[in-house]
């Protein structure tokens, strides 16, 4: 809606917009002057006025519009941005507000910008899916080459439908059940892990996702960095501050204030100390004190924070306090402003004291160390913008009536707006390479008619409604020449515990990682190199912003050249990338190490990661903590939220929620890994269970002139899939091939995962002929063995069976776990236990002989005892990379 009226006196009120943007600072907003200068909230509907508003969009950092009222004489004309406008899914943080609603509904900005979700299927039940439908293909092959050995004698189709029956084992349906009850064993075991606690694993269709990642796509702010700032370094050129020597700065601005004082008989103060009353100083102590001066009053004014006071909001504001210091105590103070650097500049001039005191759309004042306010009109502010990357303001001083035009922005910006210099580029560079968000401060003074000149071009220049942007950006450049340089600033934004470390590993497990953010390119490109995303040694190649389809041409050219660079670019350069070379652009990006977008929509972070998907057909995993990180969370293959300042939006909405960036390490390369290998290793096993028996059940019929007539009836079919051999098999889930603490200290192991060959077509094609192979061996044993009576056929090969299927179980195990070995017995106990009540399949008396022991055992031992051998020499002749580690 159009912000038309707020109850605070200063016209202005602050939203919080972490559920759009996910930044958790607060937004200065302002309301349309001539409706907040009615006398009284009731005439608001006795004027006639009209709003114009542009079409719907998706981004949410622009707005333009006008608004018109006419009963007035001349008709009064206001220009709309953004800064007039509340979105839905802002909160108003003070005060009330009034406002005429533009866009409902679907028009909003966060339902433009949210997706629907859809369903999750992990890679590997698509694998499963796969190889179960070549077993239905075997099946009905099987069947049909049945029937044709039979001749086609007679019902030949009854015959193939009995067949398709008997063989119906071929097709795994407990595989599901197994699988799903396997995750969620392991989401059991993610949320019991003590290393990392507070996960929780929101899905049971996808942990075994986690092992399978080739792209990591982060956030930024709150995800990787906590959002919070420290003021670190202030350089004069000449001079550089630390943290350890900002007492020198507190010292020269006392100077400066208290000979200021002494100097005007204590009654007024000038901006700058008057030259002739330090004559006796030496001139380089002179220049450096008023020199740290005149920077820290610039940095304390060229900002857009506001001071709110919490117990008495409503009293501190008020004009007539403006001169009683004690109502500004210092305890209840806390500043909100629409980014945390500037927070942090505000609050570094507290701590060296000068200390803003009180702001209002027309006013800042300012209290110096001796305890004296001063007061500032300000008459012009020109905001942060992401295009002309600096902000200032026009102050006049209330004392001297001077007045003066700061500016503050990124070096890039700003190099070309101050009077030569030889120190500037250097040292932004050598704070960027510590981390530090840097900022540009810069002064020039105005003479009175200078000022009015520029106001009046000024306002005529906000009022045109075509290319309003442009015609403003090149009246306030008309000011932007020959500024004096004062210093440069240098802000920390922490990163969060163990975020170096785990970029570091994951990088070494192969993952590419892409960090995806809303804020602005300089600070992007600051952390990613802080938080060594970008390795200290690679280049950075910046996409220079394109509009057309022939610049972005030429850039992609230029970027093809480099090689082994990490990409940097703009939510704006991408859009136009992504419109006209797609295939090229995401070709391209693919290559890089490591790849930065900043400046992203919700909406272009979703397109990224699905885009991701399309073209390299890999695993996207996805990782944010505000609720602009949602449709990112929700389009990726496996999504993880953090719980953070932005609240929980994210966390609710992910497959996996975290509290920590750091806990991802483990849960990729320990929990994603086992979880994949043991789906593999049971999904395989459950298989084979089915094949050995349908193996069986072809032979026999077979040898008996092709009968459809079933081997194993009743019982003995549903006690094997279940009683007999599912405590084992299930046991599985337990198995790991390489210990936790391993898997941690060689992230490169994870490698080998996302190749996929713990399941694919040559795995289950070994599993097949190993069915084959002991099926055939237990059916031919057992006829072979058996004297003239068939109810020792089905003892015998059904004993030997069971006894195969465990031994399988434990050739399969990597690590042995105490609740396997206690799976092995229980099952092999209820099979010797049912063998007692079991008389209609099994002839006690011939089973309690000796004969049968020995015959099931020879039987046995041929089946298993080659594969033993062959995985024995397996491991001795090319051993699996993980076992060189633990050997």
């Amino acid at each position: 809606m159009v912000f038309l009226r707020t109850s605070e006196k200063a016209g202005s009120c602050f939203i919080r917009t972490d559920q759009l943007d996910g930044e958790t600072d607060w937004k200065l907003k302002v309301a349309v002057s001539c409706t907040q200068r009615l006398p009284a909230l009731g005439d608001l509907f006795s004027i006639s006025a009209y709003v114009y508003a542009q079409k719907p969009q998706l981004d949410i950092h622009s707005f333009e519009g006008t608004f018109t009222r006419e009963d007035s004489d001349p008709p009064i004309h206001e220009s709309l941005s953004i800064e007039n406008t509340l979105w839905a899914g802002t909160v108003v943080a003070s005060g009330t507000v009034i406002g005429v609603v533009i866009y409902t509904g679907k028009e909003t900005r966060s339902v433009m910008n949210t997706s629907n979700p859809k369903s999750k299927a992990g890679l590997l039940d698509l694998e499963l899916n796969q190889l179960t439908k070549a077993l239905f293909l075997a099946l009905v092959a099987l069947s049909v080459v049945m029937v044709t050995l039979q001749g086609f004698v007679g019902p030949w189709y009854r015959n193939l439908l009995r067949f398709l029956l008997l063989f119906s084992y071929i097709i795994p349906i407990s595989l599901r059940v197994n699988l799903d009850m396997g995750k969620a064993a392991y989401g059991w075991m993610i949320m019991r892990d003590e290393s990392i606690p507070g996960t929780v694993v929101r899905t049971s269709t996808i942990p075994e996702e986690l092992g399978r990642l080739v792209y990591l796509l982060t956030d930024k702010t709150g995800t990787l960095t906590q959002n919070e700032m420290v003021f670190k370094r202030l350089h004069l050129g000449t001079v550089s501050y630390g943290p350890d020597t900002m007492d020198e700065i507190q010292n020269h601005v006392v100077d400066s204030y208290s000979q200021t004082h002494s100097q005007l008989g204590g009654n007024t103060t000038s901006s700058t100390p008057p030259r002739k009353a330090q004559s006796s100083a030496p001139k380089v102590r002179k220049s450096v004190s008023s020199r740290v001066h005149e920077a820290v009053k610039a940095v304390a004014l060229c900002h857009n924070v506001t001071p709110v006071y919490e117990s008495r909001a409503g009293v501190a504001t008020d004009a007539e306090f403006a001169e009683v210091d004690q109502d500004f105590s210092d305890e209840n103070r806390t500043y909100q402003a629409s980014s945390p650097d500037e927070v942090a500049l505000v609050q570094w001039t507290e701590s060296v004291g000068l200390t803003l005191v009180n702001r209002d759309l027309t006013s800042m004042q300012l209290r110096t160390p001796s305890g004296q306010v001063l007061t500032y009109c300000l008459l012009q502010t020109f905001p942060f913008t992401s295009e002309i990357k600096r902000m200032g303001v026009i102050v006049r001083d209330e004392s001297t009536a001077e007045i003066t035009f700061y500016m503050k922005g990124a070096d890039t910006a700003m190099s070309t707006i101050v009077q030569y210099n030889d120190w500037l580029e250097e040292e932004c560079g050598n704070m960027a390479r510590e981390g530090l968000r840097t900022l540009v401060v810069a002064k020039k003074a105005l003479t009175e008619e200078q000022y009015q000149d520029f106001e009046s071009r000024y306002n005529q220049a906000r009022l045109s409604l075509h290319d309003r942007a442009l015609k403003v950006a090149a009246v306030v450049e008309s000011l932007e020449r020959e500024m004096e340089l004062l210093c440069l600033t240098g802000v920390e934004d922490q990163l969060q515990a163990g975020v170096r470390p785990t970029l570091e590993m994951l990088r070494n497990a192969g993952i590419k990682i892409w960090m995806l953010t809303g804020d602005k390119l300089e600070t992007a490109t600051c952390i990613a190199k802080s938080s060594h995303l970008v390795s200290r040694t690679q280049d950075t190649h910046v996409f220079r912003p394109v509009t057309s389809r022939g610049e972005a041409h030429l850039e992609l050219n230029a970027f093809r050249r480099k090689h082994d660079c990490a990409l940097v670019i703009s939510g704006d350069s991408l859009e136009v990338c992504l419109k006209y070379y797609e295939h090229e652009f995401m070709e391209l990006a693919c290559q890089c190490p490591a790849v930065v977008c900043c400046r992203c929509s919700p909406t272009q972070k979703a397109r990224i990661v699905s885009l991701l998907r399309q073209h390299t057909g890999r695993r996207t995993c996805a990782i944010g903590d505000g609720g602009n990180d949602v449709s990112m969370i929700q389009a990726a293959d496996c999504g993880i939220g953090i719980e953070g300042k932005e609240g929980r939006q994210a966390s609710l909405a992910a497959d996996f929620s975290i509290t920590q960036f750091r806990h991802v390490g483990r849960l990729l390369v320990v929990h994603g890994r086992s979880s994949y290998k043991r789906s593999a290793a049971l999904g395989q096993f459950v298989m084979h269970r089915g094949l050995i028996i349908s193996t069986m059940q072809a032979v026999f019929s077979s040898v008996f002139y092709f009968a459809s007539v079933p081997l194993y009836q009743g019982f003995l079919m549903v006690g094997y899939a279940t009683v007999y051999t599912m405590f084992p098999v299930f046991s599985l889930v337990l198995d790991e091939d390489v210990r936790p603490d391993t898997a941690m200290l060689y992230p490169e192991l994870y490698k080998d995962l996302t190749k996929g060959r713990s399941l694919s077509f040559k795995t289950f094609l070994v599993w097949v002929l190993i069915s084959v192979y002991q099926g055939g061996i237990l059916m031919y044993g057992a006829l072979v063995l058996f004297e003239s009576e068939f109810v020792h056929v089905v003892a015998i090969s059904f004993t030997a069976l069971i006894l195969t299927e465990l031994l399988m179980v434990a050739l399969t195990v990597r690590t042995w776990h105490w609740l396997m070995v206690v799976a092995q017995f229980l099952s092999l106990g209820c099979y010797v236990a049912s063998l007692a009540f079991l008389n209609e399949y099994f002839d006690v008396a011939f089973i309690t002989t000796v004969t049968f022991v020995w015959k099931v055992s020879a039987i046995t031992v041929v089946s298993c005892l080659p594969l033993y051998t062959l995985k024995f020499l397996r491991r001795k002749l090319s051993p699996p990379s993980y076992s060189k580690l633990t050997s």
